[in-house]
């Protein structure tokens, strides 16, 4: 049995896999979807990332696919309980930005897409500095007073804004950021490390990394000369073209080979080594591609694979 991981401060234990919902409602319809869910929960997973905008940026959608869709399956499923549900607030059309009467409006907006009576992880989606860190944190301590959301948490938030929203909630006594999501993967290293990482550090925050797998290029399909048919192709194949790009594919590829794992497992099990990482986040638009993601529970890197890892990604 995988054992769960304490995310930050707070009394929620996550797998070390967030299954990411980005792809519910864009490239996996309902049936896929709902497969991808029952197979991540059976394989022991029980943490769902997701967010408000999820697709709005397909044509035909306007934003809340993703969350309808886990809502549904919520209720088919009746496994509410068993379920870390995270979902995030600001970008959505018709409840963009991050004023106080926003935060509320969207919540309410989620909650009944979710279909359900809470959240239990609840991120700013992307910070608005025109908005006072004051007005964010009141608004989200509302939310948690009022039993709608269990947790808070921020994502693309720079370390500023981050340290001002932690010492505004210490110093009154408000609800306190326990996590937070951001930009991170082996070739895109300086979005984290250096004072946002330190500051999550000292304030006991866990990460919960999106990118986990640079848009598909760190699963190893990227290779010279050959086509991957995905919508994100474009963003993956362009690490190709970089040194880092290949030194860290030819690391993996023989870390890989040692374990007899896949890349992709070998890339998540790195992230999920670092310090204050509690659950990397990787979405899977087929059942086939899951196990490849749920294999970091198991995978163990040495400290010198973490090593060469982090020598060849520098």
């Amino acid at each position: 049995m995988t054992s769960l991981r304490k995310l930050g401060s707070s009394d929620l234990e996550v797998f070390p896999l967030a299954l990411g919902g980005n792809v519910f409602g864009w490239t996996a319809d309902q049936d896929t979807s709902f497969a991808v869910l029952d197979a991540y929960t059976a394989a022991g997973g029980n943490f769902v990332d997701t967010a408000d905008s999820y697709s709005a940026w397909v044509d035909g959608n306007s934003g809340g696919e993703s969350e309808t869709l886990i809502g549904k399956w919520l209720a088919a499923r009746g496994n509410r309980g068993d379920v870390v549900l995270a979902t995030k607030v600001s970008q959505h059309p018709e409840y963009p930005g991050l004023t106080a009467a926003n935060i509320k409006a969207a919540a309410d907006a989620s909650l009944r897409r979710l279909g359900t009576d809470h959240i239990d992880l609840y991120y700013t989606h992307f910070d608005k500095p025109e908005v006072p860190v004051e007005e964010i944190i009141g608004a989200l301590d509302e939310l948690v007073k009022a039993g709608k959301v269990r947790h808070i948490a921020a994502s693309n938030i720079s370390a500023e804004r981050l340290a001002a929203s932690l010492a505004f909630s210490d110093r009154e006594g408000l609800a306190r950021y326990v996590a937070l999501q951001p930009h991170y993967n082996l070739v895109s290293r300086d979005t984290y490390e250096g004072e946002p990482r330190d500051l999550a550090e000292r304030a006991g925050l866990a990460a919960v990394p999106y990118y986990s797998l640079a848009s598909g290029f760190l699963t190893g399909k990227y290779r010279p000369g050959a086509a991957v048919d995905s919508p994100r192709a474009g963003g993956a194949a362009k690490h190709l073209e970089t040194e880092r790009g290949r030194r860290v594919l030819a690391a993996l590829d023989e870390i890989a080979q040692a374990h007899d794992a896949p890349v992709a497992t070998v890339a998540l099990a790195w992230l999920a080594a670092q310090p204050t990482v509690a659950a990397p986040i990787a979405s899977a638009r087929t059942v086939e591609q899951l196990p490849a993601l749920l294999g970091v529970a198991e995978l163990s890197l040495t400290e010198d694979e973490v090593g060469r890892l982090t020598q060849a990604s520098a």
